[in-house]
């Protein structure tokens, strides 16, 4: 029913449009993913200030008309993340997740769970930033038991007790996104390799708070996102970014994402 419609929200996605506006992807705990105008918010005199722009939690005011896009009337900021957005590595984080959450949850059917779940990965992050206590291997591991946890969510978990093909509960070797989860020996066919470290950690990182991130070696997390890549591709025909800015082929996407920033 058309009217105003009060809401939490994460801005996602802001996008410019016109000479003065913008349009923003908004992650809500009742509504999904929704998309919103905010008209003139880019005029130096804006009543919004700086409250629209990516990784803000704030209290939406909006409107809903007749179109796709509803209409941001009003915005309080519940969290601004202030050291997040002073952190580059931090903001590529952030990016990378809001990308995930925007992916994953692109309709409308309403998700709290993974609201909270933004906005806890949001804070730890802001938490996190600037202080240099995260190396890249923790920051890896940090984003990879997000997306467990998104996919968990989803219901797109990785099998993980026993082969996804047969049901064997030892000698699981392998993982296989075509049968969603780890495989046997004898089911190993058009597998990869996944170690027993590869393996522990996914279980914990399905099982701990996202603040007790397990850690894992590079091998290990390397085999994970692979393992959560083709997991998505064939369950949920998604391909998202790399879930850490660790080399080239990564950060264009990364550079895309953080360019909507400003």
């Amino acid at each position: 029913m058309p009217g105003p419609v009060k809401t939490e929200a994460v801005v996602l996605r802001s996008m410019r449009y016109g000479e003065a506006d913008r349009i923003l992807h908004l992650y809500t705990p009742a509504r999904g993913r929704v998309g919103a105008i905010a008209k003139g918010v880019r005029r130096a005199r804006s009543r919004f200030g700086g409250r629209l722009e990516p990784f803000f939690r704030i209290q939406a005011e909006l409107h809903e008309g007749r179109g796709e896009l509803l209409t941001v009337t009003g915005a309080q900021t519940v969290d601004a993340h202030p050291r997040l957005r002073a952190d580059a590595r931090a903001i590529d984080a952030a990016a990378r997740a809001c990308d995930a959450v925007g992916r994953l949850f692109e309709t409308g059917e309403p998700h709290p769970g993974v609201f909270n779940l933004l906005c806890r990965q949001l804070w730890l992050l802001d938490e996190q930033a600037g202080g240099g206590r995260e190396g890249p291997a923790a920051r890896r591991a940090g984003a990879l038991s997000f997306r467990l946890k998104l996919m968990l969510a989803a219901g797109l978990a990785p099998q993980l007790g026993a082969c996804a093909s047969c049901g064997e509960v030892e000698h699981l070797v392998g993982f296989s996104g075509a049968a969603g989860g780890v495989v046997c020996a004898a089911c190993e066919a058009g597998a990869f390799p996944l170690g027993a470290e590869a393996h522990t950690f996914m279980a914990q990182a399905l099982g701990q708070p996202l603040s007790e991130a397990p850690q894992a070696g590079e091998q290990a997390l390397s085999q994970a996102e692979r393992a959560i890549a083709t997991t998505l591709e064939h369950h949920a025909h998604v391909r998202l970014m790399p879930a850490f800015a660790g080399g080239a082929a990564s950060r264009g996407g990364a550079e895309v994402a953080v360019a909507e920033f400003g």
